[in-house]
């Protein structure tokens, strides 16, 4: 696999570390779907120094939020330590339907973003927080504008047409600009 064809992949989740002596591995999960997603026999990529390579699930459970999974063939933690600090991914139509209004972040980001005036803002560089906290983090000419990731502030989203028209109340764009030169000031006057 190419390295353009493995950046085509979606993260689902960030293997943090081993577990236990049998093979395990902690997760950071980066997806909605956890139960689903690492359930036992689901397959997952990996890229590793020999390439990329398919690993199977063979258990999982809980600690906490975090699934601990152990993968077949890995039976050890030796085995498992080589893994620690690398992506899971999967092919993208392998990706949940989602309800309409909601979208994956990977489909995002890139999106150019506008005013509904039609004044270009920049483009999205990522998506921070989860839920009704996300945000788009968007690339401008003046720095990084934070865009608060709701219906009323985003009311056209078009991951197609790869773009997204923002309501901005007065005072928003900029807002990180302006906090910045108060930092500034402030750094001088001491």
């Amino acid at each position: 696999m190419t390295d353009a064809a493995w950046d085509d992949l979606v993260v689902v989740a960030r293997i943090a570390r081993s577990h236990g002596l049998r093979g395990e591995v902690i997760l950071n999960p980066e997806t909605d779907f956890p139960d689903e997603r690492f359930a036992p026999g689901r397959r997952l990529l990996v890229r590793q120094a020999r390439g990329v390579v398919p690993l199977v699930v063979r258990s999982v459970w809980f600690q906490k939020t975090r699934p601990v999974v152990g993968f077949e063939g890995i039976d050890a933690v030796e085995d498992a330590d080589e893994l620690a600090g690398l992506e899971l991914r999967i092919a993208p139509d392998e990706l949940a339907a989602l309800p309409a209004g909601m979208f994956y972040q990977h489909d995002l980001v890139g999106c150019r973003v506008e005013t509904v005036g039609g004044v270009m803002v920049g483009e999205v560089e990522r998506v921070d927080g989860s839920g009704a906290a996300s945000r788009l983090v968007v690339r401008s000419d003046a720095g990084e504008e934070l865009i608060p990731l709701a219906e009323e502030m985003c009311p056209v989203i078009d991951t197609a047409g790869r773009r997204i028209v923002i309501a901005a109340p007065e005072g928003l764009l900029g807002l990180n600009e302006t906090a910045r030169s108060r930092r500034e000031r402030r750094g001088r006057r001491l």
